[in-house]
């Protein structure tokens, strides 16, 4: 019989490269562990992750320097009115020497997407790439590429700015298996953030110079590499599920479709994403077992984007927020793991 209590080797393998990738966000990073842990969480489950904050928060920064830490590729793409499905995905181009028609793939071919402000694009591109990001394969004119392994998408959108902008609908957010909302840096992150900024300098060149950014500071040297990645993925599905646990998992869903205040409850893939979350942060803290706190924690990310409240509790000024935390406490959760203010 398995002693779930006992941490094995490999675990403890698996732990030490997750501490190197979290140092090494933490050189041009400051803050921002719950971040950093929502990622790896998604980078380990292949799940995609929608982060909600307002801009300066170091978004771009941070998939990055995590890009960079384990070798994968990264790139950007900037969300407006007038992109195109072509744009993200590629297009077909006619080659003048040959006279036919050529594949040009599009940013979409890469390890780490980072879809910034994704509200902003128009439904048609935000369905592209939610359709990529499902099946994991784009169609270019009658060419079907597969994307490349591992892929994953990480979309940003502001809530503060709600001007031309093209709000998700609830079979989109489905798709993300976390939506994590960013917070202001505590101030005494926000003091380390400035006198680190200060101390970037200049550097010439040609017959000028240029202020230094974080993202010229940062380090290029990967501290793992994807088969570090893929052993953790591994790792992550051999983590043990309790069947308590799992009931558990199945009461939390069960609630958010009986409760009164709410009117869309959590779909079966809110459930899936909430055990796959749970084991990848069971790994990162050094378990080789999921525990309540997994599920506490983590039902913010995993369940309030998939629910909606009905016309009479938001006339009573409730939030999604308040009532999963409420259903949660009835649960037993504590208060410090569901800390944030409702």
């Amino acid at each position: 019989m398995t002693d779930h209590n006992d941490v094995s080797d490999e675990v403890l393998e698996k732990t030490r490269f997750i501490q190197d990738v979290r140092d090494q966000v933490a050189t041009v990073v400051v803050g921002q562990d719950e971040v950093v842990e929502r990622l790896l969480i998604s980078l380990f489950t292949g799940g995609h992750i929608l982060l909600q904050g307002v801009p300066g928060l170091a978004k771009t920064l941070l998939v990055s320097v995590l890009s960079k830490s384990i070798e994968l590729d990264f790139s950007r793409i900037q969300f407006t009115i007038d992109l195109l499905p072509s744009d993200i995905l590629g297009s077909q181009i006619l080659d003048q020497k040959s006279n036919e028609f050529v594949t040009r793939t599009g940013p979409i071919f890469t390890n780490l997407l980072l879809a910034d402000e994704i509200n902003r694009a128009a439904p048609k591109v935000q369905g592209a790439l939610l359709e990529a990001m499902q099946e994991r394969k784009v169609t270019i004119g009658n060419e079907t590429l597969s994307l490349p392994a591992p892929f994953l998408v990480i979309a940003t959108q502001n809530p503060v700015e709600q001007a031309g902008t093209f709000e998700l609908p609830e079979a989109q957010l489905d798709r993300f298996m976390l939506c994590h909302r960013l917070n202001y840096p505590e101030p005494s992150e926000e003091r380390e953030v400035l006198k680190r900024n200060m101390a970037l300098g200049i550097r010439k060149e040609d017959r000028g110079a240029v202020v230094n950014t974080e993202f010229d500071v940062m380090q290029h040297k990967p501290v793992g590499s994807s088969e570090d990645l893929v052993s953790c993925m591994q790792a992550v599905n051999d983590i043990h599920v309790s069947d308590t646990f799992l009931e558990h998992v199945i009461e939390v869903i069960n609630r958010t479709r009986n409760h009164p205040n709410i009117e869309l409850g959590c779909s079966p893939r809110g459930g899936i994403a909430l055990i796959k979350a749970s084991r990848a942060r069971a790994l990162i803290n050094g378990r080789n077992y999921v525990i309540p706190e997994d599920l506490f924690v983590l039902a913010e990310d995993v369940i309030l984007h998939r629910i909606r409240l009905n016309y009479e509790a938001l006339a009573d000024g409730l939030t999604g927020q308040a009532v999963l935390q409420d259903m949660l406490r009835d649960l037993g959760a504590t208060p410090s793991s569901i800390s944030r203010e409702a």
